[in-house]
């Protein structure tokens, strides 16, 4: 209910916005369909059990009973209509041998006649969308997706008009055509969502999920993608599936609450045969909780993972000092990032992970560049690199797009746009259109007080085009989050030409362009970070330095985390840390445990500093726990891989950037 409660929140903050009578039928938030049929109090479910396989819970079906059902209307309060746009976000995990020709992940279904109004439905390598239309029964096919491999897979299904995606484990998407749109009056009047299976036992899903979820009105992908999990991205997972109580190397079935009624023995040791397979022993000694799999018991009661030391992994020697790094995943290549080198040549180096290490991949022509921002539009991933200078004194700056050929497994050319000194890209979508926004930092004579561009991809010509600017002072950087049904641009202004003390400005996208939403006072600031943790939602900024007209210039000072007040409607002051001209934060979790770590850069006397992380303590706020030293640290990235989890920073000072590596038990 939270998009709800945001969405009536900050509807009021500005006179431009119309109060409309007409209601969609449903609120145009996540609905967790899955968490509607299971049980929230851990009773037995007749039909299901729940799994624990590949680090993750899931729930397997057994039968199709009246308990994994609930009426429409459940949903469809304003009136009986299917959303004709919406997207479906599940996670699932098939077996190749067990799974059928034909298997239902949801449907619903007109009860009194037995009629399929909608359904999702696998085979081995297709995933269909079935539904009534006005032409009678519609279907929508993905060929050649390959759930069936015995591994956890995410993917988001979003349809709007005639148009049709499908985005696997956060890969490129897969789009469709369809001659006639999705209907508009769908009715679901007297009809049931079934989950797991389209009412009768033929077609009953056989393999594991984990998460069914219906957005009306908007295309996920955005809210869950990119993500450093793409496999198991999360928008709505029951509570009941999203903590792992134990971790067991022989059997991975968690037995209970579904499947058997649990007895616990108090005192010594007793025997594990398989007449206690599923029971619980409670260790009064060492006061510990152990399960018996029917041969040995296991304990319960891990501790969760937590952060205990940071090590350094791998010193990364580059042509040039680097100024921004960006992470991201090509689908069957695996892990890349983009580094963007100050020198001219041999230009900006693009490296792969490969056996647990960032080997070189591909050199790419830039001058100056200062950051990179990878995206994705329909099946096409791009890379725009930021260029703070021309090729030659006196040229046009040019900032460029590149693709990446599957043919040639390159990035290639593909776009330049005119920029003034650009800091920062920052690619977002909003209803399914693409944007793209740069931070002009200055112009060739030196006014830091222009433009910044904000472009909109055309699909006809397939380039971007101009599709607002907005006032910016010595931009450095852009952050675009979602709040709810909200969404927002946050710009981070470092230098007004004279002080460094000036306002920094959060937009509210309504009625089709950003309008201003809050202007808070920064000093040389370098980046937005948002992040939530729990409901509350979070935004640091990196003050750089403090600059005047009179009087030296203060390096030592405080960054800044502000909190959005859901009464006042604003980003308010939730703590102060003092950091050492700080270019970036960046927000990462490890278990339950939440943690930012910044990039302090320069002091007043020396680039050799440290760089803190900072883990979240609830009332205390973000308390120190790591000091990595850096030198010039200009950006920091938090990735994961099959080997562990990792920190990695640039260096605008030296050309050496380096990888830790968290020890984490």
């Amino acid at each position: 209910m939270e998009g709800l409660q945001l969405f009536l929140l900050l509807l009021p903050l500005t006179e431009s916005v119309t109060v409309v009578p007409w209601k969609p039928c449903t609120d145009l938030h996540p609905v967790d369909l899955l968490s509607r049929v299971l049980p929230r109090n851990g009773e037995a479910l007749s039909g299901v059990r729940m799994v624990q396989e590949g680090g993750a819970r899931g729930v397997q079906f057994f039968s199709p009973t009246q308990a994994l059902t609930f009426p429409s209307s459940q949903l469809f309060i304003n009136c009986p209509l299917f959303p004709a746009e919406f997207s479906i976000v599940a996670t699932v995990k098939v077996s190749h041998t067990r799974m059928k020709k034909n298997e239902y992940l949801f449907a619903v279904v007109k009860e009194d006649v037995d009629q399929l109004l909608l359904g999702m439905r696998f085979s081995k390598e297709k995933v269909h969308l079935i539904y009534q239309g006005s032409m009678g029964r519609e279907r929508l096919s993905f060929k050649r997706i390959r759930l069936a491999d015995n591994h956890w897979h995410s993917m988001v299904l979003a349809v709007s008009g005639h148009h049709a995606t499908l985005t696997l484990d956060c890969g490129i998407p897969l789009e469709l055509i369809h001659k006639q749109p999705f209907p508009s009056d769908l009715s679901t009047d007297a009809s049931r969502f079934h989950i797991g299976s389209r009412r009768k036992w033929k077609g009953l899903f056989s393999g594991l999920l984990r998460q069914l979820v219906l957005l009306p009105g908007s295309d996920a992908t955005p809210r869950v993608c990119p993500s450093f999990k793409p496999s198991l991205v999360e928008l709505s997972v029951p509570t009941i599936l999203s903590n792992l109580p134990m971790k067991s190397q022989i059997n991975d079935v968690l037995l209970p609450p579904y499947e058997t009624e649990v007895r616990v023995t108090l005192g010594s040791k007793p025997a594990c045969t398989a007449a206690e397979q599923g029971q619980l022993w409670f260790d009064t000694l060492k006061r510990g909780l152990f399960l018996c799999d029917g041969a040995y018991w296991h304990s319960m009661l891990q501790e969760k993972d937590r952060l205990d030391y940071v090590d350094d992994y791998q010193d990364l020697y580059t042509t040039s000092e680097t100024l921004d790094i960006e992470l991201f995943q090509i689908p069957s290549f695996g892990l890349f990032a983009a580094m963007a080198h100050r020198a001219n040549k041999p230009g900006s180096a693009i490296y792969r992970w490969n056996h647990g290490h960032f080997q070189l991949y591909q050199n790419i022509s830039t001058f100056k560049a200062q950051a990179w921002k990878q995206f994705t539009i329909g099946k096409k991933m791009f890379l725009a690199v930021s260029n703070s200078v021309g090729p030659a004194d006196g040229e046009r700056e040019l900032s460029v797009i590149y693709r990446w050929s599957n043919k040639r497994l390159k990035f290639v050319r593909y776009q330049t746009l005119e920029t003034h000194s650009a800091r920062d890209w920052e690619a977002f979508h909003i209803n399914n259109e693409a944007f793209l926004a740069v931070a002009n930092h200055r112009t060739e004579n030196g006014n830091h007080n222009i433009d910044s561009v904000v472009y909109k991809w055309n699909p006809g010509t397939k380039t971007f085009e101009v599709n607002q600017t907005l006032s910016t002072s010595g931009a450095y950087d852009w952050e675009f989050f979602t709040v709810g049904p909200y969404h927002f641009l946050a710009v981070a202004n470092a230098f007004d030409g004279t002080s460094t003390q000036t306002d920094s400005s959060i937009y509210i996208w309504l009625g089709g362009a950003f309008q201003l939403f809050q202007t808070i006072r920064t000093f040389g600031a370098t980046d937005w970070e948002m992040f939530q943790i729990g409901h509350r939602v979070f935004l640091a900024l990196a003050n750089g330095h403090m600059l005047c007209e009179r009087g030296p210039s203060l390096y030592t000072i405080n960054s800044t985390i502000y909190e959005l007040d859901m009464t006042t409607k604003m980003f308010l002051k939730f703590q102060d840390i003092v950091t050492y001209s700080a270019v970036d934060w960046e927000f990462f979790s490890v278990g339950d445990e939440h943690f930012l770590v910044v990039a302090n850069s320069y002091d007043g006397s020396s680039y050799s500093l440290n760089s803190v992380i900072y883990r979240w303590q609830g009332y205390e706020g973000f308390v120190p726990v790591h000091r990595l030293p850096t030198i010039g640290c200009s950006d920091w990235e938090f990735f994961t891989s099959d080997e562990g989890s990792y920190l990695m920073y640039s260096s605008a000072k030296t050309p050496l950037s380096k990888v830790f590596k968290l020890r984490i038990h």
